[in-house]
């Protein structure tokens, strides 16, 4: 069974400390993905997705200009950062672990999101629709990127760990029967 992600009942967030005190939020407007599951051994299912980088949103645009530049996420060189999974796992009580390859900039690294299934259902057009939210942390360094200001006081003006939350609502692709 194959799954498309419909961007506009779903989100790629993250979070990272401000100043060691504060949390900013973002997200990404602009992303895409595929899961294609295979029923008779979920563990030989797959995971794939991106994100542009341009789409950028955390509520300051001078800030956002900045994630975009060579300091951070280097858009305009690298558009879009991607996942393809290379292991899923079961967790118990509906959550697995997803372990895939994240491509940010030029980097690659394994990544492990812990993922619940939200469930299922169908839309009033007869749709078939699966919910999963996914968590995961990561080192923005492991990724290149780098760029940071030390604190007078001790400590740094960006945490080098990133949270991130996906929450995807997906409809199943169904073939077009054959003429």
């Amino acid at each position: 069974m194959a799954w498309k992600i419909d961007a506009a009942h779903s989100l790629v967030e993250f979070t990272v400390k401000h100043m060691m005190i504060a949390t900013v939020r973002g997200r990404f407007d602009s992303f895409d993905g595929d899961i294609i599951v295979d029923p008779d051994n979920l563990l030989a299912s797959r995971v794939e997705g991106w994100v542009e980088t341009a789409s950028v949103d955390t509520r300051d645009e001078k800030r956002d200009a900045h994630l975009r530049s060579a300091d951070f996420f280097d858009a305009e060189k690298f558009p879009r950062m991607t996942f393809r999974s290379t292991q899923i796992e079961p967790a118990g009580d509906g959550e697995f672990k997803v372990t895939g390859d994240l491509t940010i900039r030029d980097a690659t690294h394994p990544v492990t999101f812990t993922v619940t299934d939200e469930g299922q259902g169908k839309d009033p057009w007869g749709n078939r629709r699966w919910g999963l939210s996914a968590t995961a942390s990561l080192n923005r360094k492991d990724f290149g990127l780098n760029w940071n200001v030390a604190l007078e006081a001790g400590g740094w003006l960006v945490s080098d760990q990133i949270k991130i939350h996906v929450g995807l609502e997906m409809v199943e692709i169904v073939p077009e029967p054959a003429a």
